[in-house]
């Protein structure tokens, strides 16, 4: 259960989220004429083009940094790319390297011009130039210059620009007001600069994701923005770059045992990429359907160091299992998501994965009367909503990992409250013990407007006095109890738990127990050393071991397979 970790933290997500509510999403291109007009190449380079270019706006659009040194000198940045030149020069250095740039590097009318040729070669990419009304071209395919030219527009505030390459399913979460305060909102919240540092393509049966990394005042900053089949921006997202170890496959990963191929899970303006892990062998197989925690996840569930999703597609489908996994919509559909009216927990979680059980419904090689649900956290918490809304009875049973089993609202002030009695326990610093006391009474002071009786999905209170948003969704689950829904549901439920899981205590798990106490198809197993990311940690777990590598519980996969493979149909 991520939603909150610490006070702290639910406001920086709720602020992120308004943010992108209205300024997220702005300039992508100087040009939407000139973007369809495909840049000629000959061979495997582009086309020889000596025409002189302005330096500034050419190499700017595409996210290199220019800075003019004295006597002349200049020096360019894109990512790797480093390049040294000076006004009157026909030589260059580019990163350490000579190159010959043909025409004279010069200054006309206070701007610097530059050959085209030598700007492509040197840089790596493959732009044109619109003589007519002096803008960059960028070939349709080039989806790295062309996400790189909409930050170039948002960082000057170009919303016509910006707003004329946008879907049209994303336009009405951005409006012109919001494209141009997009960049100053993350230089005031991040201290995000122009300088681009890095930039990767990533295509999902979707989108093509490019994800452009920048400077920050403390971390790298990570912008990605994502193209629809049409080659208009679908959806942005945003997010400070974590300083984490870089994941590592856990032992029990045996490639050999399993197939993975990509997947769609719905359809139309909100449709998911995923990942269906197959066994080898024989089927029809066993399938489970994994459900996020709270936050916009991608399908590995990655957080920090960790992949807790894949971790348990690939363990679970060595042991015969077929495992679906997939983009949260909060994620995939960041700023789409962000507008739709009334936007709730069944939007957010239960619909999809119902969507995805019908999928392995459909899919050759699964068994359809086998289908489990998996939830992490928030995910588990909204089991019982989703039996609820499984009128076909399509899922024969469910785990919840780590899952409140009580008010959610309740949960958020429990879990200050474990923290700073675990920071006491572990000898943090009075100062930071003092900012944990202080984000625990801000956390029951918001928990207790959540909890006004004078408030209702349909009377919301001000943004002012709530700080989580949407509202509507807090206030449509506020009386919402998920033991207490499961008491009389008739699927079979495993119900695990870390014991040194800090966001979703050994109290929850006893709440299911209680609640659940007359019902004969539940069983109940917790982990001594287990964190809420499904690790095991030897210390007392406050989060900030979360950077580090870690893989899910071997025990864990093996009693989940266990339990599942138990299960045959009547």
């Amino acid at each position: 259960m991520k939603k909150s970790a610490t006070v702290r933290y639910a406001i920086t997500v709720a602020a992120l989220a308004l943010t992108l509510n209205v300024p997220f999403a702005a300039s992508a291109a100087s040009s939407a004429g000139a973007q369809a007009v495909p840049t000629q190449t000959a061979g495997n380079g582009p086309q020889a083009d000596s025409r002189l270019v302005p330096l500034r706006v050419v190499a700017e659009t595409v996210g290199a940094s220019v800075k003019w040194k004295g006597g002349g000198n200049i020096s360019i940045a894109r990512g790797s790319s480093a390049i040294e030149l000076r006004v009157g020069g026909t030589t260059a250095l580019v990163n350490g390297k000579p190159q010959n740039i043909g025409l004279a590097v010069q200054t006309i009318g206070g701007k610097t011009y530059v050959a085209l040729d030598f700007l492509n070669a040197a840089l790596g990419s493959r732009l044109g130039w619109d003589e007519a009304n002096q803008k960059v071209v960028i070939p349709k395919d080039d989806y790295v210059s062309l996400a790189s030219r909409f930050v170039y527009e948002l960082i000057h505030g170009n919303a016509d620009a910006a707003a004329a390459v946008l879907s049209p399913a994303v336009k009405p979460a951005l409006p012109a007001a919001a494209l141009q305060t997009l960049w100053p909102s993350l230089v005031q919240g991040y201290g995000v600069t122009p300088n681009q540092s890095s930039a990767t393509v990533e295509p999902n049966a979707v989108h093509t994701n490019v994800r452009l990394t920048y400077e920050g005042a403390a971390l790298p900053f990570e912008i990605t923005v994502r193209f629809d089949s049409e080659g208009r921006v679908d959806d942005l997202a945003f997010s400070p770059v974590s300083a984490a170890e870089p994941y590592r496959a856990p032992a029990y990963d045996h490639a050999e045992k399993y197939t993975e191929k990509e997947v769609v899970i719905g359809e139309g303006t909100f449709a998911l990429p995923g990942t269906l892990t197959m066994p080898k062998g024989e089927g029809p197989f066993p399938a489970v359907v994994l459900v996020h925690g709270s936050g916009p996840h991608d399908r590995d569930s990655t957080i920090g160091g960790a992949k807790p999703f894949r971790d348990l597609a690939v363990g679970l489908a060595g042991k015969g299992i077929a495992v679906l996994r997939y983009e949260k919509v909060t994620l995939e559909h960041t700023l789409k998501s962000s507008i739709v009216p009334n936007f709730s927990i069944e939007d957010e979680t239960v619909n999809d994965a119902l969507k995805a059980v019908k999928l392995l419904k459909e899919t050759d090689g699964i068994d359809p009367r086998r289908i489990f649900v998996v939830g992490h956290s928030q995910g588990g918490f909204a089991v019982p909503k989703l039996i609820e809304l499984d009128a076909e009875g399509s899922v024969a049973g469910a785990v919840l990992l780590s899952s409140p089993s009580g008010k959610f609202g309740d949960i958020l002030v429990e879990q200050q409250q474990i923290a700073l009695e675990r920071m006491k326990l572990l000898g943090f610093p009075q100062e930071t013990l003092a900012q944990q006391e202080q984000a625990l009474a801000s956390m029951a002071g918001i928990v207790s407007v959540l909890n006004d009786p004078q408030f209702s999905a349909a009377n919301l209170p001000s943004p002012d006095r709530f700080p989580l948003q949407p509202a509507y969704w807090w206030y449509d689950i506020r009386d919402y109890v998920p033991a207490e829904t499961a008491k009389t549901q008739q699927r079979p439920l495993l119900i695990l738990q870390g014991e040194n899981d800090w966001q979703v205590s050994m109290k929850q798990f006893e709440g299911w127990k209680e609640a659940l106490k007359n019902r004969t198809d539940v069983e109940y197993k917790s982990y001594p050393k287990m964190n809420h990311l499904l690790t095991e940690y030897d210390n007392l777990s406050v989060g900030t071991e979360y950077s580090r590598a870690a893989n899910v519980s071997a025990e864990l996969i093996e009693d989940i397979a266990a339990w599942i493979q138990k299960r045959q149909p009547k």
